[in-house]
């Protein structure tokens, strides 16, 4: 078992910054990889990007990319998520998620472990 837990969220401008955190406990001797996602009020999740184990590989969907990065200390069990020039249509909840293995996933579904969610708003 893994429990995830993110944190950073909060209420910025639009054109601000925020780094969202995910930090890993639990069996985090085996092999993760990460990835983010959002859920706006309304829609469906979505993945914001993921992370391979090595962290040699990353993925950001279209509408971030650019704005956001990810990384990840190992040493720290944990997974950052840089967001920069947010704009109000980033605001959701972001959860991080833990797939059990070594190449990232851009489904939901191939997760295995999920954060409670940090809230993120972007006002005008």
């Amino acid at each position: 078992q893994v429990q995830l837990v993110e944190s950073g969220g909060g209420v910025v401008q639009a054109g601000g910054s925020l780094r969202l955190s995910c930090v890993a406990s639990g069996s985090t001797d085996r092999t993760y990889a990460m990835g983010w996602f959002r859920q706006a009020p309304g829609k469906e999740r979505e993945i914001v990007g993921g992370i391979s184990w090595s962290g040699s590989t990353t993925y950001y969907a279209d509408s971030v990319k650019g704005r956001f990065t990810i990384s990840r200390d190992r040493a720290k069990n944990t997974v950052y998520l840089q967001m920069s020039s947010l704009k109000p249509e980033d605001t959701a909840v972001y959860y991080c998620a833990a797939h059990k293995g070594l190449a990232l996933w851009t489904m939901g579904r191939a997760y295995d472990y999920w954060g409670q969610g940090t809230q993120v708003t972007v006002s005008s």
